[in-house]
């Protein structure tokens, strides 16, 4: 249903991406980050799926064509911990919201494990973003506080998750709260990654319909 694109970041250098979009002509833009594993069939089906249901979805390539299959985590670790999370969001996930907005439209960010930190760094230091919907993903304080939030955000975090673990999740909750931050914050007794279908360990396709309609729903307020 997609293509691959190539958009320009702000210090002009190229980046690469899969851009999937809606049938109506001035729809609202979603930026759509990848797991750990990279930019993967999983990632671009969800953009997909927010065409359909009424935006124009942009996955930025952060990995740069390498994607991890989903039983070598060893790999996925390593290439996380070796991607610049500022230069990223700042540069190639900043990249991307110029793209979608290029024709006035508002856009949002979204994310999954690793990109839900992302989604949390870009909603401090990417102007052009009017909402954001985090999936189980924290950075740490250093990289964004969430004192320092700038847009509305709605969060998805699993029970069993001993990544993104519940007590990562309430000291992030208190913090938006005492900062006086919007956010909408949902638990659900599943496991991390939950939303991916392709991972049938860790899948619970009840919680993810169900985070999937409070994040289209989300973003249909506040983008438009």
């Amino acid at each position: 249903m997609g293509t691959a694109i190539t958009f320009k970041r702000p210090d002009g250098k190229d980046a690469s991406g899969y851009l999937a979009n809606a049938a109506r002509g001035n729809a609202p833009g979603v930026v759509v980050i990848q797991e750990w594993w990279g930019l993967s069939d999983q990632i671009k089906g969800l953009c997909d799926r927010f065409a359909l249901a009424g935006f124009d979805a942009l996955a930025p390539d952060l990995y740069k064509g390498k994607v991890v299959p989903y039983h070598d985590t060893d790999s996925a670790n390593k290439e996380m911990n070796s991607l610049d999370f500022m230069d990223a969001t700042t540069q190639t996930v900043r990249g991307a919201a110029q793209y979608l907005s290029r024709n006035g439209a508002k856009v949002g960010l979204t994310g999954f494990c690793l990109g839900g930190a992302v989604t949390i760094i870009g909603s401090v230091h990417v102007p052009e973003l009017a909402a954001g919907v985090v999936f189980y993903g924290i950075p740490p304080e250093q990289a964004a506080k969430p004192a320092d939030v700038k847009i509305p955000l709605q969060a998805h975090f699993a029970n069993k998750d001993d990544w993104c673990t519940p007590e990562l999740v309430s000291g992030f909750e208190k913090a938006m709260k005492a900062a006086g931050k919007s956010l909408e914050l949902f638990r659900y007794d599943a496991e991390h990654a939950f939303v991916n279908e392709q991972r049938q360990a860790v899948h619970d396709r009840e919680a993810a319909e169900l985070a999937w309609g409070r994040a289209t729903e989300f973003f249909r307020k506040h983008l438009g």
